[in-house]
């Protein structure tokens, strides 16, 4: 087969992810087949790859009338039996045969314009546009692979799709993350907390700050637990933009720390070091961050919403995300019962090493054998 696949997100951050992955995992898996990488120009020239992939330049970005003209007629020319496209910006005259990625649906659930500068008219035009680029996706792809049952159920349900043609490929801890995990030593950690001035005890949150992750409300909840607990500190982590900005200017103050971005060795020493991880989502696709904590022996307290459930499994204690004292209930059990924290970290350190990139690239190789 030759078979393409749309990389030109291969440096950001979720779909990023997946996608490096994805390729990572697929090219020591099949030999056989001709995988095409469509590439921005950054990645095209500083990626190497095996003999069978092979690098096309795609240099435009997403969502622009570039991707709509320009990667149909680069597609076409590679004689592709199949492409792969790892988001539903799938261009809408695209008429050949391909398999979409839907990782969640918090565009249409979420409205997202407190982040925009553009005026309500064309802010409003703009969704219209994703909407129907995401119905195009969705309706014309061979098959619908997503992260989750949570996220096959909203797809038949929301948008009638065909049960038949959604299938579930998990994600995971990526493999270079347990490395460095394994490498961690106690006093590199703590340089690295040294570095960002954080003392412990702390509770630790990781990812952005879109209205759907529900930091506030972990904000307010901490700030009543400093009352039992003095001492306590949240330490908030995430590349800098502005729900972020506007987060910190409403809560500025001591015990709340703001990171900003951190690198993954950085990560790594925050979530060892931290009394427990917060994941407050009021809806999530999967949830990678419950499991890249419990790979570092990190206690999880998370909402009981979207898929969150689903990737936790018995190795967290859940809250209502919409009920404050319920999360500071959950919080203090945790800080207050050392038992139940051990009895986390022993069924969390099982719980992540269910799910694997390699795992997803072999499902995903099957669904690309089945539409050929």
């Amino acid at each position: 087969m030759r078979i393409g696949i749309d990389a030109r997100m291969y440096r950001e951050s979720g779909i990023g992810r997946y996608t490096r992955n994805l390729i990572e995992h697929l090219q020591n898996l099949d030999k056989i087949n001709e995988y095409f990488i469509l590439l921005k120009k950054d990645d095209y020239n500083s990626l190497k790859l095996q003999n069978n992939l092979h690098k096309v330049l795609a240099d435009f970005g997403w969502y622009g009338i570039s991707e709509q003209i320009k990667l149909p007629i680069i597609l076409r020319k590679l004689n592709l039996d199949l492409v792969h496209f790892p988001h539903f910006n799938v261009p809408i005259f695209y008429r050949d045969k391909f398999v979409v990625t839907i990782h969640d649906l918090i565009h249409q659930h979420f409205q997202m314009n407190r982040a925009t500068t553009l005026n309500p008219v064309t802010y409003k035009m703009k969704q219209l546009g994703y909407n129907k680029t995401f119905k195009n996706a969705v309706s014309k792809s061979e098959k619908i692979l997503v992260p989750s049952d949570y996220i096959k159920d909203l797809l038949i349900k929301e948008w009638q799709i065909n049960e038949s043609r959604i299938i579930v490929t998990s994600e995971a801890v990526e493999d270079k993350f347990i490395t460095i995990v394994g490498k961690m030593s106690k006093d590199k950690s703590e340089l690295i907390l040294e570095k960002f001035k954080i003392n412990s005890p702390y509770l630790f949150y990781v990812g952005n700050a879109h209205p759907h992750k529900n930091v506030e409300s972990l904000i307010k909840t901490f700030l009543n637990l400093k009352e039992k607990y003095p001492n306590l500190t949240l330490v908030l982590s995430g590349g800098d933009h502005y729900f972020w900005q506007r987060l910190k200017s409403e809560y500025n103050q001591e015990s709340i720390i703001y990171t900003g971005f951190v690198t993954d060795e950085e990560l790594i020493a925050l979530y060892k070091k931290a009394e427990m991880f917060v994941m407050p989502s009021f809806e999530e696709g999967f949830g990678i961050p419950l499991l890249e904590a419990m790979a570092n022996k990190c206690p999880v307290v998370s909402s009981n919403a979207g898929s969150l459930p689903e990737v936790g499994g018995n190795a967290c204690v859940y809250f209502d995300p919409k009920d404050l004292e319920d999360m500071e209930k959950k919080i203090v059990e945790i800080l207050a019962n050392k038992r139940l924290r051990k009895h986390l970290i022993f069924k969390g350190n099982r719980r992540y090493k269910e799910f694997s990139w390699k795992k997803l690239a072999k499902q995903t190789l099957e669904v690309y054998r089945s539409c050929v």
